[in-house]
């Protein structure tokens, strides 16, 4: 990872933030632009290494606790089973955790068939459309207070919504573009309307019930490792495409 990131955080900051001793983190590998496992079964990408950097910085070892679906993850850290985990912010989600300023954004996108009327984002709001998403995804909770005549058909998974969509032949596929971006690729016959639907502000999160200075800890640590240029590196390292650093300042959630 960077060296020129300047931790932020001591040691004295562990016990709010990792009061167990270890830096227990939830990790959703449903977003695979952010977090997935290497060859070895270790999770791997930004999250995983936002998390080594703020473990590394508290001087505590880490505990996975890895996921296939963001809500799962969710559940994990308002249960107050983990320390950490790293969603995207939404005001359904919000109920138990604190969200620090956002880290990353990116951008939610439709898929359709290449003969498909449909050629705008706009049109996609009809009653004729049947619109898949990843069951609990952010793109799920959102499309949910949005859509008004579309129905909604959820996948098991966020990493399944392109293959329900072509089982069952239905209408429209939404989710990370990244990630349809590169179906679209390995599959004939589809392609990405324009532009976006959303964008979704990725952000680190702990328990709610968590200590006014833990969440300030948290915040600082997110502020600074955008200050610092770790995240625009990260992007790099990692090869992520078509998403942004998030604009320092931006508020946490509660």
């Amino acid at each position: 990872m960077s060296t020129s990131f300047a931790p932020s955080l001591s040691p004295l900051a562990a016990p709010f933030v990792a009061p167990h001793g270890v830096l227990r983190v939830a990790i959703n590998l449903g977003n695979p632009v952010l977090a997935k496992l290497d060859a070895a079964g270790e999770p791997s990408g930004i999250s995983a290494d936002l998390s080594r950097l703020l473990a590394d910085q508290l001087g505590v070892g880490i505990a996975w606790r890895i996921f296939k679906k963001a809500d799962e993850s969710v559940q994990c850290v308002r249960a107050d089973e983990a320390d950490i985990g790293f969603f995207a912010i939404d005001p359904v989600r919000g109920e138990g955790l604190h969200f620090s300023p956002p880290y990353v954004d990116i951008e939610g996108a439709y898929m359709v068939r290449s003969d498909s009327p449909l050629q705008s984002n706009e049109q996609v709001d009809q009653a004729g459309n049947r619109v898949t998403v990843g069951a609990g995804s952010a793109y799920d909770l959102f499309l949910t207070r949005h859509l008004k005549h579309a129905p909604i058909v959820r996948a098991p998974s966020s990493p399944a919504v392109v293959d329900v969509f072509m089982a069952q032949q239905l209408e429209v596929a939404a989710g990370v573009k990244q990630q349809l971006q590169a179906d679209a690729q390995r599959l004939p016959g589809v392609r990405l309307l324009p532009g976006r639907f959303m964008v979704i502000h990725q952000a680190m999160g702990m328990p709610a019930q968590r200590s006014a200075q833990a969440r300030e800890h948290l915040n600082a640590f997110v502020e600074d490792a955008k200050r610092s240029g770790w995240v625009a590196e990260a992007f790099v390292r990692h090869g992520i495409q078509g998403a942004s650093v998030a604009p320092a300042g931006y508020p946490a959630h509660d």
